[in-house]
């Protein structure tokens, strides 16, 4: 038994405060500003300046490729392509990996405006394979070597584009899957431990995490599975098949189904292939590009939802959000269902039909307050692609005044898995009016990440009777002013009570994810 003493911020219905947290065996025994008097001989912590929340959840990740990333390349420091070829270069005299695999390329964070191509990667790594994924996720650039191991048939497919090395669309995700199969099954549970300690370490204690693209028979599915299963330390995943097809998410028994890649509806800006419903300011002739049919969407969402699972789906642009709004409208209408819980990831463009569609439906927004910060791809090059349609990105206070429930994510590894700099985004929309209170910017992180996952009666907030998944912050968040946000530190993690582990080894973990049952 334990009790805290200080600023106990709960992220509650009613955003109370209190002064005591007594906790005992991994629950929250009590909450109040006064300590019964049964509680007075415990061990207590005085939190003095710092605060007590709920531990933070991550509601969209690509964990595999986050943990593979991680692991390696990042080039998203160089500020110029000079500097990313010796980043390359560095990285391969130091590591003696059969094939190099990088992350962060942007043409928004260099001198030189441009991707780095296929000739500056051949000089940069002339002996060994180089693919290098783009900023967003939604593209790469391949060298020579890696090119010479494709398959011939990925030439034909939309996005293919070898003379620069860049392949988007199509081309990307078969090259993506084609790579992935590369690394070994030890490293990549290596690397998704390694990366479990990278989120602890800012506070997040659960993770919704896609998977299903890149492994053999959606070997990350299981992999990922295994891990929810077997980690020793309380650490929560709840895992979203990337597919199309529902009887293989209910083959594994899963609820839910959705994500990016299998089921996004478009592209994404930095690639000026997120579906618009008007062309992109800088090019009449560029609406996007709808991965899907209407068709195939509506027939994708009505047999999910009739199967009783939560769908979620990548849209970007508003012509894409429209589509998924109309898809889930369609699925409900087939086969109401009064608690859904589905949702749209990102929803960066969203019309105000669509929202209005989400209110009345009950339809989420897992999105990612901390695009509207991101160096890569900062605001100017979003007002050179979509003008004056920048405004109507992300617009946080109108979904929140009309109800629509927001959680927060970092779609990693495009952006850090960091919710501190996530709320910090939040509060400062580029558009003031758009920004949310720091109350609210808390709840994405904490009661409204449990509850997209039907997890806010064990999680989320900081209630008796709940799971004391908490994080202790150096800082009151309630005492600071937005700006002052980034001085905001975790100290520490808290799972089931106790400080979170690390050091599990491979063996632990395959063993327990193996054998232990457990919430996925």
């Amino acid at each position: 038994m334990k009790t805290y003493q200080g600023a106990i911020i709960s992220c509650d219905a009613n955003d109370h405060i209190y002064k005591y947290l007594v906790e005992d065996k991994g629950r929250i025994l009590h909450v109040g500003n006064d300590l019964p008097e049964q509680y007075k001989g415990a061990p207590r912590e005085v939190l003095g300046e710092r605060s007590l929340l709920p531990a933070f959840g991550d509601t969209h990740i690509h964990f595999a490729s986050y943990a593979l990333f991680n692991a390696g390349l990042d080039v998203r420091s160089a500020r110029g392509l000079t500097e990313m070829c010796e980043h390359i270069r560095k990285f391969t005299r130091e590591n003696n990996d059969k094939i190099i695999m990088g992350f962060g390329a942007s043409t928004h964070a260099v001198t030189e405006k441009r991707l780095i191509s296929r000739e500056e990667l051949d000089r940069a790594c002339p002996d060994r394979p180089v693919f290098i994924v783009k900023y967003d996720g939604h593209a790469c650039i391949l060298n020579s070597r890696t090119i010479a191991m494709l398959p011939r048939k990925m030439k034909t497919l939309r996005g293919w584009h070898e003379e620069s090395g860049e392949m988007n669309q199509e081309a990307f995700f078969a090259v993506t899957d084609f790579m992935t199969k590369k690394i070994s099954l030890p490293r990549t549970l290596k690397n998704m431990l390694r990366a479990v300690g990278s989120l602890t370490d800012r506070g997040i204690g659960m993770m919704h995490t896609v998977s299903g693209v890149g492994f053999p028979l959606d070997l990350d599915v299981t992999l990922e599975t295994i891990l929810g299963k077997g980690l020793d330390g309380g650490f929560q995943t709840r895992l979203f098949f990337q597919t199309m097809d529902p009887a293989k998410v209910k083959k594994r028994k899963l609820p839910r189904v959705g994500g990016c890649f299998a089921t996004a509806l478009d592209g994404c800006f930095g690639s000026e292939d997120a579906a618009l419903r008007q062309p992109y300011a800088n090019n009449p002739q560029n609406r996007g590009i709808l991965y899907h049919g209407d068709e195939e969407v509506i027939r994708f969402t009505k047999q999910a939802n009739r199967e009783g699972l939560q769908i979620e789906m990548h849209a970007i642009g508003d012509a894409a959000f429209d589509q998924a709004v109309m898809a889930i409208e369609a699925a409900l209408k087939d086969c109401p269902r009064q608690d859904h819980r589905h949702g749209i990831i990102h929803a960066c463009l969203p019309t105000e039909e669509g929202l209005q569609k989400c209110a009345e439906l009950g339809i989420q927004i897992p999105l990612q307050p901390a695009f509207l910060m991101w160096n890569l791809e900062p605001l100017a090059f979003l007002n050179s692609i979509l003008g004056k349609r920048t405004e109507e990105i992300s617009p946080l206070r109108k979904m929140t005044d009309m109800g629509i429930v927001l959680s927060g994510g970092s779609d990693a590894p495009c952006t850090l898995p960091d919710p501190i700099a996530g709320i910090y985004a939040a509060c400062n929309h580029y558009i003031p009016e758009q920004s949310l209170t720091i109350p609210e910017a808390l709840k994405l992180f904490t009661y409204n990440a449990a509850w997209t996952t039907f997890d806010e009666k064990e999680r989320g907030s900081l209630e008796r009777g709940k799971v004391a998944d908490m994080v202790i912050l150096n800082r009151n968040p309630l005492t600071m002013e937005p700006n002052e946000l980034p001085d905001l530190k975790v100290e520490n993690l808290l799972l089931n009570g106790k400080p979170c582990k690390k050091g599990q080894g491979v063996i632990d973990l395959l063993a327990r994810g193996l054998l232990k049952g457990g919430k996925i």
